[in-house]
């Protein structure tokens, strides 16, 4: 048996694999007694991860051990860190698991962590990777130019108001051992995070993500950290999908270096629709996968994680985009293995978009299902006239009717070579899922405005440059024509006026840029033309990057908060309010311009989500999903802002105030001048810019969420967590809750089940039956579907496994 197990490499993986489980058990109790169980977990995976490639390079696949092997075993365990974390944060939070004992759940990892080391280190590595890696590396440093502007280029607009702050919450979270699983009731009408699918909470480079941004404390430091690595992860997938369908290295790596650095991908999704370019990132990497898989050159495995990862970033165009690619790819061969990984990623939709269905009778989803605004729809004209570097569409935006960036810029190379390349030598049928998927894209791209939950069909041309981008790739590969240069060349400059006359027509008073961007561009396609090409293409795209920062620092298409990034010093001027939940009375139109440009204002208000970075239990959140009687209540709207109303309705015949246990209510002058506190309350601050009062009683039942109890005599009130509250009581009435009333919350009495119910104002009530004389209601939420959610990927999972030990059909 022995020399059974010494004999294969599974065995000696196995027995590599204890002697790493004891290592990692060792630092993992050492470190678990001063610092919390996750970081010690992380801590300790990463000294065994070093452990674990020695022993392996040595003992289980006896190969040498180098630098390039070490890095990519590193890479492929981070992917499996982050499962592992989840797996151990669920095991802990949810099924209530010793933390001395969680981390075993990663037993279940053992075949999915031995063929990813002996994909990394026992076999040769393809020439593809050493290209990934330099796309890689220029893409991060053309990331960082837009820094050099604009410090704050990558925290605007959602990404100050909605995900940094939210990230940061959650990553504090983290650290100190907690994983709220969807909830965030501090959060009020932003906290539902399940249904806010955009966090990618099921996502395990998300939660990694999230313990980094709380790690760095600059939320702007840690948006341009985390943008960055999603634009890297964009440029590899792409470079892989184009060598994927046999485009020569050097023209990959060309478009895939330009695409992450293109107009929408990196004005709108990179600096402020953070959901979108996470969710986007991964969809190369998924299409790559599947046609790895689909000819049979890799397990079902890996397909499976990439389009999970897709999938659980919680983008909803980011899966429509997966759907489209795996229609597209049914006009290649091996329809039946598709079919079979596509059965396995289907298994993994219900945990990550059910809450998002389930929540929308309380929400206030538009039922407008389909119409057409024009907002954020571009002309076939706008689509076309991809290699102008200062064109600024004249796309109807948000309050103005063009915008202020390149949004359908792709890439200064794309249209004036079109006239060089060799069409007649492109394998169109090679690539007859790109041209499907660019052509599905092409026509979302003209609308209509309002599809279900698609809104703005402009966010749909980043998959459309996707695959123009591989579809160049591949025509590049066959080198560019040189018959007929002149022609040709009269053919490149009618491209080019046009795109010259097109950006002049939209917006005159730009001509000088328009001129300085013709010239650039000529120049540099007069260079490539007779030099060597795709070093011309590359330096081109830094070039042009660079004169677009200059003349356009700040997306002007959305909203600039200039939100304070210093997570330390927020917190210290806010301290006061962190003893209890705040009700702010302020709206954004009412702030002085010049007070939101040196953040001054910032010290009095906060929007957005900037609260749960300050640590403040506070009703104004950032959220897509809202809560509608809440918002009728107050007229909070997605950003937090109120009205006036909403401040005597706190003071109502229902004491709204009482009901969410509010301790300071902040109301803007210039909005609400407030001259005498409510009975009960005191005025404790006044500036130029707000009051402050202060309730003078401390809130009853301190200790959980309870906020009022008709009929019944409570004894005490517990919240053991963010999910779950018990309440010790006697006789029969209601219990209402400072809770909304989300979809998956259940109330029990000593194990019997009473009805929840909503007020007026959305607050959770539990009512108690007559016959119930009293006990221990025991109140829990759970997002909905969650459990035949995890249980739907556990089987995709498995599936996928098996379906990489079959042989192809």
């Amino acid at each position: 048996m022995r020399r059974l197990v010494s004999s294969t490499q599974f065995g000696r993986f196995a027995l590599v694999g204890g002697a790493n489980t004891a290592v990692h058990w060792a630092v993992y109790l050492s470190l678990w007694l001063v610092l919390p169980y996750l970081l010690a977990h992380v801590l300790a995976t990463g000294a065994a991860m070093l452990c674990s490639y020695a022993l392996n390079c040595r003992f289980t696949f006896r190969v040498p051990a180098r630098g390039r092997s070490l890095l990519l075993f590193l890479l492929a365990n981070l992917v499996l860190l982050g499962v592992s974390t989840s797996a151990v944060a669920l095991a802990v939070a949810v099924l209530g698991a010793d933390p001395r004992l969680a981390p075993l759940v990663g037993v279940a990892l053992v075949p999915v962590t031995f063929m990813a080391t002996r994909a990394t280190l026992a076999r040769r590595v393809r020439v593809e990777w050493r290209g990934a890696a330099g796309v890689g590396a220029l893409v991060a440093g053309l990331g960082a130019l837009p820094l050099m502007v604009n410090s704050s280029f990558y925290f605007a607009d959602d990404s100050a108001a909605q995900f940094l702050p939210m990230w940061h919450r959650l990553g504090e979270r983290l650290l100190a051992g907690e994983w709220a699983f969807g909830l965030e009731p501090d959060s009020w009408m932003g906290g539902n995070l399940a249904a806010e699918s955009l966090f990618g909470i099921w996502n395990p480079v998300h939660l990694l993500d999230f313990v980094l941004v709380a790690l760095i404390g600059d939320l702007a430091v840690a948006a341009a950290v985390v943008k960055i690595q999603f634009l890297v992860l964009l440029g590899v997938g792409s470079y892989l999908l184009c060598r994927s369908y046999s485009a020569k290295p050097a023209a990959a790596s060309a478009v895939s270096v330009a695409l992450p650095v293109s107009g929408f991908v990196l004005h709108f999704q990179a600096a402020s629709w953070a959901g979108g370019l996470m969710g986007f990132a991964w969809l190369p990497w998924s299409w790559w996968a599947l046609r790895r898989y689909v000819a049979g050159d890799a397990p079902a495995l890996m397909p499976f994680v990439f389009c999970y990862l897709c999938v659980s970033a919680g983008d909803p165009y980011g899966l429509l985009a997966l759907c489209l690619v795996f229609a597209a790819l049914a006009v290649e061969p091996g329809r039946c293995r598709l079919i079979g990984i596509g059965a396995s990623v289907a298994a993994c939709l219900p945990l990550v978009f059910w809450p998002v269905l389930a929540t929308s009778a309380v929400g206030w989803r538009s039922g407008r299902e389909l119409f057409n605004s024009g907002l954020l729809v571009p002309g076939i004209g706008d689509l076309l006239n991809a290699s102008t570097p200062a064109f600024l569409p004249q796309i109807l935006s948000f309050g103005d009717y063009r915008m202020t960036v390149p949004s359908t810029f792709l890439a200064w190379f794309a249209v004036p070579l079109l006239p060089w390349v060799a069409w007649r030598e492109m394998p169109w049928r090679r690539c007859a899922a790109v041209v499907l998927v660019a052509a599905c894209y092409a026509l979302l791209c003209l609308g209509p405005s309002n599809v279900w939950m698609f809104r703005w069909p402009l966010r749909h041309i980043a998959v459309l440059h996707l695959a123009i981008a591989v579809l160049l790739a591949v025509a590049l590969s066959a080198g560019l024509r040189s018959d007929r240069a002149r022609r040709r060349a009269v053919a490149s400059a009618a491209l080019l006026l046009a795109g010259g006359y097109l950006a002049f027509a939209a917006w005159p008073a730009q001509a000088p840029k328009h001129l300085v961007g013709l010239v650039l561009v000529t120049g540099l396609l007069v260079w490539a033309l007779r030099s060597a090409l795709f070093p011309v293409l590359h330096l081109g795209t830094a070039l042009v990057l660079a004169a677009q920062l200059l003349w356009f620092p700040v997306n002007r298409d959305v909203a600039d908060y200039h939100f304070p990034v210093d997570v330390a010093e927020l917190r210290r001027q806010h301290a006061p309010l962190r003893d209890g939940t705040v009700v702010q009375i302020a709206a954004r139109e009412l702030i002085p311009q010049e007070r939101i440009d040196d953040r001054s204002i910032w010290s009095d208000l906060l929007l957005g989500n900037m609260h749960a970075a300050a640590g403040v239990a506070s009703l104004v959140s950032y959220t897509g999903i809202g809560h509608d009687a809440l918002h009728e209540a107050l007229c909070l709207n997605y950003f937090g802002g109120t009205c006036s109303r909403a401040y005597d309705r706190l003071w109502g015949p229902d004491r709204l105030a009482d009901q969410l246990k509010a301790t300071h209510v902040v109301v803007q002058r210039r909005l609400r001048e407030v001259t005498e506190p409510p009975p009960g309350w005191h005025l404790s601050e006044r500036t130029p810019e707000v009051v402050v009062l202060t309730r003078i009683a401390p809130v009853p039942w301190p200790h959980g969420r309870l906020s009022a109890a008709r009929g019944p005599r409570v004894v005490a009130d517990v919240q053991r967590s963010a999910r779950v509250e018990t309440v010790r009581f006697t006789g029969s009435g209601e219990l209402v809750f400072a809770r909304l009333f989300w979809p998956g919350y259940r109330a029990s009495v000593d194990g019997v089940p009473v009805p929840l119910t909503a007020t007026g104002s959305g607050l959770l009530t539990a009512r108690i039956p007559r016959g119930i004389g009293g006990g221990e209601l025991t109140l829990s939420w759970t997002p909905p579907g969650a459990e035949a959610g995890v249980l739907l990927v556990a089987v995709g999972a498995l599936g996928a496994l098996l379906m990489s030990r079959r042989r192809p059909c």
